[in-house]
């Protein structure tokens, strides 16, 4: 289900959430909250229709570090959507050494999948405490084995440790831990626990032939499946982290994993977003550049290949058949060099509606590190804070590191909001060494004078301000 069928999100509204962590770039905003909405439209649409209804995907225009990456990510997030960010120049055209444009929604296809999984092992993790819980109380206290038909608990004050039995002393003395474990008495007790052995090892990667996926064929998958027979390792643990693993083993027992791939492919088709970043980087300059071979040499091809997966086509993945048709995709390029209209006309077609964002301003800075809600003085602050001392800022000094960002940017490179990643880093550096050796607490402000004697080097020095990133 949608985030947005959930909420009832209207564009104007997905616009305010957006606006939370992004600056500016209006006319972006707007592109991706109509392309969203006409997600609710179309599932909301006649049946007849329905399926007509195709997504207007959107290309993205604008120097680095303006916002491009950050609105695609902060769209899949609200939607709840199955998102991928690929870069297009990993890609090769078929027949050359190098990743085909399929694997991209198989990779899409994965991360459906374990998004699904997750939500239905958290619909599940009451079940899954519980029948953890009982697994640590057999390790605990393990249950006697009857043998007769059983007992009758008996809760009376009249009970006799005498005249019970084996079970009934077993039960009580379980039911005394139970309480002791969910009052959090036991949780440094350490107990050994089995556990499922890792699928093989994390740093191997198996690659197989190109194409071999398309045949339902995983090679990672066989030989993680060879030494298959239930093999688990023992572990001492905590209770505190043994009740962890625990539910989550549990959990992954009690989920249909057949449902949750079938709802991970209705996702992927229905709701999936792709990311395709420096799609500049595979159209041709008109300048004339194309044709000297090397990296070169497959752009137009991998334009051609994107073309099926973009215009919509079934793509065989591990799990089944994937169809693109719905899939909405989002490019992104500086396009310095080259230029939309550089690209084929087919794939041109393919993405009709065009936004170019806006390089960011001197007051745009000011915005971005007092505005959002993940604004990197707030996270100074918080780091800080977790030592004990005590950041302010004050608004001079805000508008001092923008003004010395826009300069830099100006003078140097322009890298748009990553000036402000590196400005930061260096008015820093000193107090981050310092605490919490020399400052262990109290509260220090941050004002105009402290901005320009860290960073009085930077803007004078051009050759400094190079090795600024």
């Amino acid at each position: 289900m949608l985030a947005i069928e959930e909420k009832n999100l209207t564009p104007q509204q997905i616009v305010a959430e957006l606006d939370k962590y992004i600056v500016g770039q209006k006319s972006a905003k707007r592109s991706v909250s109509i392309a969203l909405r006409n997600r609710w439209r179309r599932l909301n649409a006649n049946e007849e229709i329905r399926e007509e209804i195709i997504p207007n995907n959107i290309l993205l225009i604008g120097p680095t570090g303006v916002g491009k990456t950050e609105i695609a990510r902060r769209l899949a997030r609200l939607a709840h959507a199955p998102f991928m960010k690929v870069e297009a120049s990993k890609f090769t055209e078929v027949g050359y050494v190098g990743r085909d444009v399929e694997s991209m929604i198989r990779d899409l296809t994965d991360v459906a999948i374990n998004m699904v999984k997750q939500e239905m092992q958290d619909r599940v993790k009451g079940k899954a405490a519980e029948k953890a819980e009982e697994r640590i109380l057999d390790i605990l206290i393990p249950p006697v084995k009857k043998t007769g038909a059983g007992f009758k608990s008996s809760n009376s004050d009249d009970f006799d440790p005498q005249k019970a039995s084996d079970s009934e002393l077993n039960e009580r003395t379980r039911e005394r831990f139970r309480e002791k474990l969910r009052n959090g008495e036991l949780e440094d007790r350490e107990i050994e626990i089995e556990v499922k052995a890792s699928k093989g090892s994390p740093m191997m990667q198996v690659f197989g032939p190109q194409g071999m996926e398309e045949m339902g064929i995983n090679l990672q998958d066989m030989l993680g499946n060879l030494g298959k027979g239930g093999k688990k390792t023992k572990r001492k643990l905590p209770i505190s982290e043994a009740r962890e693993l625990l539910t989550e083993e549990e959990a992954e027992k009690l989920i249909d994993h057949e449902a949750a791939v079938q709802e991970a492919l209705e996702r992927v088709q229905k709701q999936g977003i792709v990311f395709v970043d420096e799609i500049d980087k595979i159209a041709e300059s008109s300048s004339g550049s194309g044709g000297k071979g090397g990296p070169d040499v497959s752009r137009q091809g991998v334009q051609r290949d994107l073309l099926p997966i973009v215009e919509g086509s079934a793509v065989n993945t591990k799990h089944g058949i994937v169809k693109t048709d719905h899939i909405l995709f989002i490019g992104s390029g500086a396009f310095h060099v080259s230029k939309p209209s550089d690209m084929i006309p087919e794939l041109q077609g393919r993405f009709p509606i065009r936004v170019e964002l806006n390089s960011l301003t001197e007051d745009d800075f000011v915005d971005i590190l007092s505005k959002p809600k993940n604004a990197l003085t707030k996270q100074y602050i918080a780091m800080l804070e977790s030592e004990g001392v005590e950041i302010e800022f004050d608004e001079e000094a805000i508008r001092e590191i923008a003004r010395i960002a826009a300069e830099v940017n100006a003078s140097v490179e322009n890298i748009g909001a990553r000036r402000l990643h590196t400005i930061m880093s260096s008015l820093f550096d000193e107090l981050l060494f310092a605490v919490p050796d020399d400052i262990n607490s109290g509260k220090i402000t941050i004002d105009k004078a402290y901005v320009d004697k860290q960073l009085a080097g930077i803007v004078k020095d051009k050759d400094l301000s190079h090795y600024i990133l």
